[in-house]
Formats: C-alpha cells, sequence, structure tokens
C-alpha cells in the first residue's frame, strides 16, 4: 500500500502516528477484510485496538451489515450467554418474553468481542461452535438456530498463557487466531506521542474555544520518557486536562497558543519512570502505606505481570509450541488487581485489593466501570471480587 492511501485511511478513522508497527496492523487489516478470516487483535488496555475491527468490517463484503461492539469483561458472568446468544420467555427469573442475542442481532455483518480472555468456559464452548458451525441455541430453547457472522476478538491479555492455566479452550484459541494484529503501546512509538497530544488539545480546544497547547523540547522529551500504562486514552485525559487548566491561566488578549515549558508540564504526568516498578518505593508510614501508594503499587505490579506474559508470548512463538515454555512460566501468576496476594509486609495484599476496590467504588458512587477504569482492571474483576466477598460473608 503507497503512503498516500495508507495516510487516507488513518485521516478517515482518526490514527494519528507514523509508527511501523501501527502502519502494519493498519495495512494487515485491510488485507484481510475482504476475507471472512477471523481476526484476534491483541495489545495492551487503551493502546487503540477498537479501531481495527471497524476498518476490517468498513472494507469487507459486510460493510452494510451491522457492526456490533461487545465487552465480553463488561457483562455479569451470570447474563452473558443470554446476551450473546439469546433467551426464550421464561427460561429464568425475569425472562418475560423472547430475547434476541447479539449473535441473531448482527446476522449478516461483524460482531466484535473485546475482552475475549473474560469469557466463561461454558460461553467459550458455545462460542467455538458458532465460528466452527454457525450454530448457536438460545438460553432455555432446544432449537438450533444458525447465523452468518464474522467475529473479530481483541484481548490485553495473554490467551496463550491462560490456556496454560487452564482458563480458555486450546480449540476456541486456535479458531480465534487465524489471523493476529498487533496493536503496538504507545510507550513502543514515542515519535507519534507528541503528534497525539497536539491532536488532543487542538481538538478540545477548539471544541471549548480555548487556546492550543505547544510543548517545549523539554516538555516533549518528559511526555517521551513516561511509561503510559493508560496509552493513549491516558494521553488524552492529560493532554485534555492540560489544556483546559492551562489555556485558562494565559493572559488575556495573548496569542490563539500558550507554550508549556517541562517545569510547567510536570505536575500534569505522573511521577513514575520508564522502569519496571513505577516509582521509587517510599518509606511506610506509621499506618502503613496511603491508598495513592497501593494504588500505584498495585498498578506496578500489573503491569509488571503483563510484561513477563508477553515475553512468554515471544519464546512462545520463537520455540513454536506451548510446551517450550519454560517450567517456572507454569505457576499460576495472578491477574490484575489479585497480584495485591503475596506483597505487603505490614497488611494483606488480599485485603488491600478489596479495600482499593471498595474505596474506587465510593468515589465513584458505586459506578462499577468508572472504578474499574481507574483502577486499570476489568469490570469482570470487581464482579468477581462482590460475589466472592459476598459469599464469604454468609
Amino acid at each position: 500500500m503507497d503512503s498516500q492511501e495508507l495516510q487516507r485511511i488513518k485521516n478517515k478513522y482518526d490514527i494519528v502516528g507514523n509508527d511501523a508497527a501501527l502502519n502494519h496492523a493498519i495495512e494487515t487489516a485491510l488485507a484481510v477484510a475482504p476475507t471472512d478470516l477471523t481476526v484476534l487483535i491483541t495489545g495492551e488496555s487503551g493502546a487503540g485496538k477498537d479501531v481495527i475491527p471497524q476498518i476490517i468490517h468498513q472494507h469487507s463484503r459486510r460493510k452494510t451489515g451491522k457492526y456490533l461492539a461487545i465487552n465480553c469483561g463488561a457483562i455479569p458472568e451470570g447474563t452473558i450467554n443470554s446476551e450473546l446468544f439469546g433467551h426464550v420467555k421464561g427460561s429464568f427469573t425475569g425472562a418475560v418474553e423472547d430475547r434476541k442475542g447479539y449473535f441473531e442481532m448482527a446476522d449478516g455483518g461483524t460482531l466484535f468481542l473485546d475482552e475475549i480472555g473474560e469469557l466463561p468456559k461454558e460461553t467459550q464452548a458455545m462460542l467455538l461452535r458458532v465460528l466452527q458451525n454457525g450454530e448457536f441455541i438460545k438460553v432455555g430453547s432446544s432449537k438450533v438456530q444458525k447465523t452468518d457472522v464474522r467475529v473479530i476478538a481483541a484481548t490485553n491479555i495473554s490467551l496463550r498463557t491462560a490456556l496454560q492455566r487452564g482458563q480458555f479452550r486450546e480449540d476456541l484459541y486456535y479458531r480465534l487466531n487465524a489471523v493476529q494484529i498487533m496493536v503496538p503501546s504507545l510507550r513502543e512509538r514515542p515519535e507519534d506521542i507528541y503528534l497525539l497530544f497536539r491532536k488532543f488539545s487542538s481538538d478540545f480546544a477548539e471544541k471549548n474555544n480555548s487556546r492550543k497547547v505547544i510543548l517545549s523540547h523539554e516538555a516533549i522529551s518528559l511526555l517521551k520518557s513516561y511509561r503510559w500504562p493508560g496509552n493513549v486514552r491516558q494521553l488524552k485525559n492529560i493532554a485534555e486536562t492540560v489544556t483546559a487548566l492551562e489555556s485558562s491561566r494565559a493572559l488575556p488578549g495573548a496569542t490563539d497558543r500558550v507554550e508549556l515549558t517541562r517545569e510547567q508540564l510536570a505536575p500534569y504526568v505522573p511521577d513514575e519512570q520508564d522502569t519496571l516498578l513505577p516509582m521509587t518505593a517510599p518509606s511506610a508510614p506509621a499506618g502503613g502505606m496511603s491508598d495513592d501508594e497501593k494504588r500505584a503499587f498495585v498498578q506496578a505490579l500489573v503491569d509488571l505481570g503483563q510484561k513477563v506474559e508477553r515475553l512468554e508470548e515471544r519464546v512462545n512463538g520463537l520455540a513454536g509450541s506451548p510446551s517450550s515454555i519454560p517450567a517456572h512460566s507454569e505457576a499460576p501468576q495472578p491477574d490484575e488487581a489479585e497480584w495485591q496476594e503475596q506483597v505487603s509486609p505490614e497488611i494483606s495484599l488480599k485485603k488491600a485489593s478489596d479495600n482499593l476496590i471498595q474505596k474506587a467504588l465510593e468515589r465513584h458512587g458505586g459506578n462499577i466501570k468508572e472504578a474499574a477504569a481507574e483502577l486499570g482492571i476489568s469490570e469482570r474483576t470487581i464482579y468477581r471480587k462482590l460475589a466472592k466477598q459476598k459469599e464469604e460473608g454468609k
């Protein structure tokens, strides 16, 4: 694909950046779009995986059909089968009428299943049947129905590692992984960081009739040195915050732009260096770690876990066989906030995990989606934690 055509696609889907890995992901999406191959999109949360299935759908023969995007991690385990495959009246309490599932609604189109690694084992088996035969059965029914849906899946965890732990079906993994597209993290495309910052600042300024923010060379270096655990989503939030606050502080009658130095930008960038842990471990105060310190420590452990999983992926890819993973990697690894289980010398990390989740829920008025976004974990993890706490409280 020539550079002009590639840039046209980027403009159409509001993609900013010139990173080679990003370009390769877009080109691969366009190459597989005319086929009906199942596609697995991998990459960290917030990296921009959601635009790839849109490109595939809009350049496929299904572009006139429906495109549905479903976050599997946001659907409670007890209702996910009904959401995906539908149910019949009376199949469970509250099923007052027949309901179509997403596979029936998307017939003739494309279904994007985000956070596919969060699917329960029972649902994985039902998904495998759809992928193999185009068949599904509604909850509470015995009637086999047909659907013609192209499935595109995405994950921010290592499915191969989940497979090794017995959390994901091997046959489903290989069925989903017909074509894999890797979306690079923001820290892997440092030259794109300031381009994205300018884009987000400009868009926000135009929308809110405020001044745009530009950065000095030293301030740009500060952005590049940060590890961006929240990827593009985090950068967008910071760019908009900086633009909102700094443009309002500019003197009346100044130009339509505000240039910030490194010192002026620094308060907006979390105090974390691009190292394995995001901050130097502080001395614990008499009362133990503060909530902010706990949250940062947990996030550091999550990031470390993701790096280990990515390393396992590379080892497996080079060796060509799941059995070639070193023996020490087979030990069960905790996921997301559950990494806390083994760390603090002063408090049980299980309790720390529960406390962090509880405090996040309190800050967001019980909104699980917002609490999960703050903690950098999936909504399904919070649902599991709450269900476990309820069970233990009986």
